[in-house]
């Protein structure tokens, strides 16, 4: 009797969930409105859905200065259903700063390689353009809040977003070319993903320069081996005051022969999706600022992007507590060491995390 109860149970509660499932796949049909961030606008019509052959990929060049090219930065979320993420292991630089209810998300810039898949690609928030701002980009997002679309358009970016801005805060229309992976999920929120070559061909239909300055750091050489640290362990919190999820904690762990550091998410390898490789950084650097919020019922962020801090950076071995400058949202961001000389990185990709204070950041 007892056991039939079970099993009686059991079918009820099987029923329910495929229901709900059901409900959720046809609701995704619509027009995607993101619930809790008030957005609420129209996609551009996604491309047929296609296969990009991945395996043994090789990075078409060192990421490091994509010097001459102006860089693709693409908004790539991380909640757990959008992981493993796709192309973040071709990326110069990948910011990584906490959003709403404490999930964090990147901003992936692309110089040096042009990654056949990114994703899944998201939207934006202010504090995010501010940092895209300073690599002078064409900047590419999945739609925002009206405010949002109002700060960005004001920045004066080159911009492909995946939706048209109907608030009309702004001009912002829906550019941005993207296709559906369905069997990455059934959410449609997590199923969105690009091409930066097919990026590159939009944005020069639409007359945006390709040509720039590419990422705005200096780089330099790997030491010899002699001259390596032996700081081989990195860890980071992105919890806030109000904050404070399990599972988006990163660390590295230095490999002294090969001067690199292999990335953890959550106390998992971080993975790329397509490569099935481990993502492995060259220079990590912890910027210390401020970080208030929620600032309204949606759960909104604020993060300082603009001024001075303390920052910590590790590259070859080597902890180096200095500092991180930035003069007004239209300038670079800066790093120095603690006597005040700009940071050179070793040449390959940097992450860089944005955290609300010292103590999250700990190595040894």
């Amino acid at each position: 009797m007892f056991r039939k109860k079970i099993i009686i149970n059991l079918v009820m509660f099987m029923t329910i969930v495929f229901i709900s499932v059901t409900l959720l796949l046809v609701s995704g049909c619509s027009d995607p409105v993101l619930l809790g961030n008030n957005e609420a606008s129209s996609p551009v019509a996604a491309t047929p859905e296609k296969v990009i052959e991945m395996e043994n990929v090789i990075p078409v060049s060192l990421p490091g200065t994509g010097l001459g090219n102006r860089p693709i930065i693409v908004m790539v979320e991380n909640s757990f259903a959008a992981r493993p993420q796709s192309g973040l292991i071709l990326a110069d630089v990948v910011y990584e700063v906490v959003d709403e209810y404490g999930i964090t998300r990147f901003v992936a810039i692309f110089s040096s390689n042009d990654a056949p898949v990114v994703g899944p690609v998201r939207s934006t928030r202010t504090y995010y353009a501010d940092i895209a701002k300073a690599f002078d980009p064409i900047y590419v997002f999945f739609g925002t809040y009206p405010q949002c679309y109002g700060y960005i358009e004001s920045l004066g970016m080159y911009v492909l977003s995946a939706m048209t801005d109907r608030s009309g805060y702004s001009s912002i229309t829906a550019q941005a070319p993207y296709w559906r992976d369905w069997n990455r999920s059934s959410i449609q929120e997590h199923t969105a993903f690009m091409s930066v070559s097919s990026l590159k061909q939009k944005a020069l239909q639409l007359g945006y320069p390709l040509e720039g300055g590419g990422i705005p750091f200096p780089y330099k050489s790997d030491p010899p081996i002699q001259a390596r640290g032996g700081i081989t362990n990195i860890n980071i919190s992105f919890a806030t005051h109000a904050y404070a999820p399990g599972g988006f904690d990163a660390k590295y762990i230095y490999d002294r022969a090969s001067n690199s550091y292999l990335r953890y998410m959550g106390g998992y390898p971080h993975m790329d999706y397509n490569t099935g490789q481990q993502i492995i950084v060259k220079n990590i650097v912890v910027m210390v600022s401020d970080i208030e919020g929620p600032l309204d019922k949606y759960g909104h962020m604020a993060v300082r992007t603009v001024g001075n801090g303390t920052a910590f950076i590790f590259q070859d071995g080597l902890a180096i507590q200095g500092s991180w400058q930035r003069g007004s949202v239209h300038e670079p961001f800066v790093y120095r060491d603690e006597s005040g000389r700009q940071i050179s990185f070793t040449g390959g990709s940097t992450w860089i995390a944005i955290v609300q204070g010292a103590d999250k950041v700990s190595f040894q």
